[in-house]
């Protein structure tokens, strides 16, 4: 989502769904929001839209609110009561088994887990911005919506995205080119040193990207696990390699970086 796209988590959530960590925002740096990454586009509408603890920054053909505070308020009702009837789904931090009786949203992030090999909560942040974002496909041909620093992005033409890496010197001076797909893609950030989400590593800023945002925000958070200092950069490539249909990664700890994959880095 955006020209710029920064994020940070592992595991986060909202609401019962455990509050969400700080999410990324396109060119928007208030206070309250500074975490969030940067998306380098001027063509589109910027509006906000914030439900309980989740937060959206999105980018559209027009202010689409309405349609956006509906749309999360369907999702988040239907994984809340989701997880009230299975409590593992929140509280796993390993791959649960799918289940077809599950709403639509429960089942990406399961399925996201199990390609991933991490809970299904590590999911949650992307895969509401890809149920909302392809809800408003049907009013806008453009969208981009970042949530905790997890973007869905559809457009006709490439956008840029500054990553967010917090104390990191490269932070929101190195971006990502994202170019135009059919079917939109999913660019998550998780981060050890920005937000409450929970890792295991100690990454500036893993980024990475795929066809499906909640496929990108599981692998960012199983990769920022292996990462615990910078000379561990080689194994999160390479743990990035190892999850199929990701197209590329970014990982940033300090002033080192390393990336694999399809992924064009800019300098901002």
């Amino acid at each position: 989502m955006k020209s710029s796209a920064r994020s940070g988590k592992s595991r986060k959530g909202e609401d019962r769904i455990p509050p969400s960590p700080p999410s990324e925002a396109f060119c928007h740096h208030d206070s309250e929001r500074s975490y969030r990454n940067l998306v380098l586009d001027r063509d589109l509408i910027s509006f906000r839209v914030q439900v309980k603890e989740t937060d959206l920054y999105i980018k559209a053909a027009r202010n689409l609110q309405d349609l956006a505070r509906h749309s999360i308020l369907r999702h988040r009702f239907q994984l809340e009561r989701y997880i009230d009837q299975r409590p593992e789904f929140f509280r796993s931090l390993v791959p649960i088994p799918d289940d077809e009786q599950a709403p639509p949203v429960a089942r990406r992030m399961m399925w996201a887990g199990q390609k991933t090999r991490v809970g299904p909560m590590a999911a949650v942040a992307g895969a509401l911005a890809e149920f909302v974002g392809q809800d408003l496909l049907a009013e806008s041909a453009e969208v981009i919506v970042e949530n905790g620093g997890d973007c869905f992005l559809r457009a006709s033409r490439e956008i840029r995205v500054g990553i967010f890496a917090g104390p990191s010197p490269l932070s929101l001076r190195i971006g990502v080119r994202i170019p135009e797909a059919a079917t939109g893609w999913g660019l998550c950030t998780s981060s050890a040193t920005v937000g409450p989400s929970l890792s295991f590593g100690k990454a500036d800023a893993v980024c990475i990207l795929a066809p499906s945002a909640a496929l990108a925000d599981a692998a960012a958070t199983a990769v920022g696990n292996e990462v615990g200092s910078a000379a561990e950069i080689p194994g999160g490539l390479e743990k990035a390699r190892s999850i199929r249909d990701l197209a590329g990664v970014v990982v940033i700890v300090g002033d080192q970086l390393g990336a694999w994959g399809a992924i064009e880095l800019l300098e901002l």
